[in-house]
């Protein structure tokens, strides 16, 4: 009996192994500073990588790119890439802020002649590192019925993060030694996140009403995507 192999489920496959092996190894993206505003090239296409498509997935940084710290400019550049390598939306809001932290937030150009390199090997390889099954909300969070749609919670050791899915919004909540400390805080494109209000309360007090003051006054602030809502 003979088996036509351009048919055989062994072949096609291999065939089709073969093709994404070829896709990762051919694409390949660049990022540089050309007179101090960032700019990514998809050299594969000899064209520029722009944060429109991926703006109509999430509205980070609309003025555009940055890369080397975690921030909004980052988590652009994260969704964007991400989405224009796998052409596929949930790929990339499932994915893109740990993509940031874990990847975006490395790179690094040190001079005018100075530029990254992102493969398609990288993307896999990175995207092969996490977590395939679970639908990660920004910092790795979990939505919580006692919040808002648009946010999330993440326990931690020393403090409770409280994290805006939509924008980079963040409540912190400490516990010190008489007080709970509760900041929001945006990140944007600072290296580090700046104050926007702030609570104090006595130890043994409910945190949870300030914490939802402080939530409330965000989406005040910034009014929610009616997706996110």
């Amino acid at each position: 009996m003979e088996i036509d192999s351009s048919t055989h489920p062994r072949t096609v496959v291999q065939d089709e192994s073969n093709h994404s092996q070829s896709t990762a190894d051919d694409v390949e993206y660049v990022g540089m500073r050309v007179d101090g505003t960032p700019v990514v090239l998809k050299l594969t296409e000899h064209e520029r990588l722009t944060p429109d498509r991926s703006l109509e997935l999430v509205r980070h940084s609309p003025a555009g790119f940055e890369w080397g710290y975690v921030g909004s400019g980052p988590a652009q550049l994260a969704c964007a890439l991400l989405l224009d390598y796998y052409d596929d939306e949930n790929v990339a809001h499932q994915h893109y802020i740990q993509f940031r932290n874990e990847v975006i937030s490395h790179l690094a150009c040190d001079g005018p002649a100075d530029c990254w390199h992102l493969t398609g090997d990288d993307i896999e390889a990175a995207l092969g590192e996490f977590n395939d099954h679970h639908a990660l909300t920004p910092d790795g969070g979990d939505p919580s019925a006692s919040l808002p749609a648009n946010w999330s919670v993440v326990n931690r050791t020393d403090r409770t993060v409280f994290q805006r899915q939509d924008i980079d919004h963040y409540v912190v909540l400490g516990e010190g030694s008489e007080d709970w400390l509760l900041i929001l805080c945006a990140q944007g494109d600072r290296a580090y996140p700046a104050p926007l209000d702030h609570r104090t309360l006595p130890v043994d007090a409910d945190p949870a009403p300030a914490v939802q003051e402080l939530i409330a006054e965000s989406n005040d602030l910034v009014k929610p995507d009616e997706e996110a809502t």
